[in-house]
């Protein structure tokens, strides 16, 4: 993944409007370990493409009908999953 991938530039309120969240949904997510956005020195949230790419993955696994801890088990499983591929491929 590039830098430009995971570097936080969008506010929350940008990012809750690119994933068609709530505002206090994201932050849900935050405090549950879901996703971790960069934060500004003076504290602001800043999502990368990266946490807008979780977002829409959590968004679906909602739409399916996980809840919560399902849904981190899930993304537990696939960054493993992506985690062995990689190491496969070396």
């Amino acid at each position: 993944m590039n830098q430009d991938h995971t570097r936080g530039v969008f506010a929350i309120s940008v990012a809750a409007e690119m994933t068609s969240l709530q505002i206090q949904n994201l932050r849900v997510y935050e405090r549950r370990g879901l996703l971790e956005p960069a934060r500004s020195e003076g504290g602001t949230r800043l999502y990368s493409r990266a946490d807008i790419e979780t977002l829409h993955r959590i968004r679906d696994l909602l739409a399916d009908g996980l809840n919560l801890a399902g849904i981190a088990r899930v993304l537990e499983l696939e960054a493993e999953v992506v985690r062995l591929r990689r190491r496969l491929a070396r």
